[in-house]
């Protein structure tokens, strides 16, 4: 087994019996009802996109949901895979303040790998598994309107607008959108977007019920050495003093900005969930416990 697969969560056989199975069902018709014709974004990225096991149990959570009526979109990144391209055709990937300097050529690559390879991907995984789905990118429709964030970062794109309706036609045909977070000005220039902060401006501006923000951790933690930490529900009011206090940190911090960012723009729920746990989308959705840190105003 190799590294990155020692890092997921092993997901055990099922022995459930048929009567534990129609109990779990049962159990989970609130939340079904709660959830359908409503819409949820998924912002997907971490090592459940880069584990191809994980990768097929984040793509039949998301089509179950839709199968159910949950109005399911798809948001994401890609890193990895734009590291990757860039060490293939020799250029050195440069960070500023946690964001990636892109030049012209970078954006280029930017493009060619987040609507192109991870984007069709995704979309060929999701009709494989039992849904139709359409791959749309931020300059789809002007989707994404940006503006250059820091003239050191290059084309790195600081939101300006978000028009959805590209994404509401694509739910009222039954397709689930798939979202490549680039976004594009009039003056045809394309611009990296960050993942995150793409997430919450579209489920913001879809009026979504909930955002689901997978990572490679529980969720936020009082010490983040210990899972048994973790805080489950988190207010507007609560966000910037856990930040003050140092018990968000790090990478942490421009996430659950994200998430205060998201509930601002009218998103009733949002949470920071572990994909590397299997189901965790259906946990999360149709349980009673859940998993992970709620963001709620």
């Amino acid at each position: 087994m190799d590294t990155e697969n020692k890092e997921v969560k092993q997901e055990k056989p099922s022995k459930l019996t048929n009567a534990q199975r129609a109990y779990a069902l049962v159990h989970a018709l609130p939340y079904i009802q709660a959830y359908s014709g409503k819409i949820l974004v998924v912002k997907y990225g971490g090592n459940a996109m880069l584990n191809d096991r994980l990768k097929k149990s984040v793509m039949r959570d998301v089509v179950l949901l839709h199968k159910i009526g949950v109005k399911v979109v798809l948001v994401h990144g890609g890193g990895p895979e734009i590291n990757d391209m860039l060490k293939k055709t020799g250029k050195h990937s440069e960070f500023v303040d946690g964001l990636r300097v892109t030049d012209s050529e970078t954006a280029d690559v930017v493009l060619m790998v987040l609507a192109g390879k991870v984007n069709k991907n995704l979309v060929n995984l999701i009709e494989n598994t039992g849904a139709h789905a359409i791959g749309l990118s931020g300059a789809d429709g002007m989707m994404i309107e940006a503006k250059q964030k820091d003239p050191r970062l290059g084309f790195v794109g600081e939101i300006e607008r978000v028009n959805v309706q590209v994404i509401l036609d694509t739910l009222d045909r039954g397709y689930i959108p798939v979202v490549s977070t680039v976004g594009c000005d009039k003056d045809g220039n394309i611009y990296n977007i960050n993942a995150d902060t793409a997430a919450a401006h579209i489920a913001g501006a879809l009026n979504a019920e909930s955002l689901i923000s997978m990572t490679d951790i529980d969720g936020v933690l009082l010490d983040k050495n210990d899972p048994e930490t973790l805080i489950p529900h988190i207010t507007m009011d609560e966000a910037p003093a856990l930040i003050e206090s140092g018990v968000i940190a790090g990478g942490m911090i421009p996430k659950t900005e994200c998430c205060v960012l998201a509930v601002q723009c009218g998103v009733k729920k949002v949470f920071i969930i572990n994909g590397t746990v299997p189901h965790a989308i259906l946990i999360e959705t149709l349980t009673d416990e859940g998993l992970g840190t709620m963001f709620t105003m």
